[in-house]
């Protein structure tokens, strides 16, 4: 029997996970993260019943009823790098029996979806539309350093990318990795399929310039002229390549959608975005409580 150390897996004094604050029994199997705390709340507020929450620095968590499904909404932050995070301890909470610090027997499978906001790459895109982001694009490097990274990756995506932006070796090596077909077809009649690329940053590695120019200037015109198997890159974001990656290697079925907040293409932003929002997940609710 594989016996997790102390110092790999941080249980707290409560018997909850070390950052999330969280106890196994308040994980539901239907997932929703977001990126703002205070979103948390905007969630939770469609909840009949509220059963538990937790709040530790960023990471908001609250878990209740929506029309006879039990959700989980737990804030993430920005960043892959506290995806790690929030993905390694949900799926503790799911599949390590934290008395004797061993993998359970048999798999819990979670339904995992973000809700986020996004800057479209592409004229098509609507100010306030829906994207899903059908495969997703890691700039941040984080899933190279895992095990079977290739096992969950679409390398002909990779080379093909590589090859048309005339990709820097110094920057990370960039990822593909495709979404949930489960969760593609429940949201295919509300959201536009696409290819999310999830930046390190929110000003350079986007492309964005206001004192420090950038390394590679034409960067943003080669990602926009990508295809690919009839697809485009269609926005950038920041999480949803992680969520993608190590959930498939967990072994979890997970997705992004994200409402586009600015299109990069047209210049043109959305000032009032909330009522856009509100119905992002007005309708990712419905989604996932009708999929029962």
């Amino acid at each position: 029997m594989n016996v997790i150390p102390s110092s790999e897996l941080l249980i707290n004094s409560d018997g909850s996970i070390f950052h999330l604050h969280m106890q196994p029994h308040e994980l539901a199997d239907t997932v929703i993260l977001v990126g703002d705390p205070e979103r948390v709340k905007t969630v939770s507020d469609y909840f009949s019943v509220i059963e538990s929450r937790a709040q530790n620095r960023e990471f908001v968590s609250a878990t209740g009823w929506y029309k006879g499904t039990r959700i989980t909404v737990v804030s993430t932050g920005i960043g892959t790098d506290n995806i790690d995070i929030v993905l390694n301890e949900l799926d503790a909470l799911a599949n390590i029996d934290f008395q004797t610090r061993t993998v359970k027997p048999g798999r819990r499978t979670l339904t995992i979806l973000r809700l986020g906001t996004s800057g479209g790459l592409q004229p098509h895109l609507p100010l306030g539309g829906f994207v899903f982001s059908a495969v997703s694009i890691g700039f941040d490097g984080l899933l190279n350093f895992y095990a079977r990274r290739n096992e969950v990756c679409l390398p002909d995506y990779e080379a093909a990318f590589v090859a048309h932006t005339h990709w820097n070796k110094q920057h990370t090596a960039p990822y593909f990795v495709q979404a949930s077909e489960k969760l593609a077809q429940l949201f295919s009649d509300v959201a536009v399929a696409g290819m999310t690329i999830s930046a390190p940053g929110f000003y350079g590695p986007q492309g964005r310039v206001l004192r420090l120019p950038l390394a590679d200037p034409q960067l943003n015109e080669r990602i926009q002229s990508f295809r690919f198997d009839n697809r485009c890159i269609t926005n950038f974001e920041m999480e949803s390549s992680a969520i993608a990656g190590l959930a498939k290697l967990l072994g979890h079925e997970a997705a992004t959608v994200c409402c586009i907040i600015a299109n990069r293409a047209g210049l043109t932003a959305l000032t009032d975005y909330k009522p856009a929002v509100r119905k992002m997940i007005e309708t990712a609710l419905e989604k996932l409580a009708g999929d029962k």
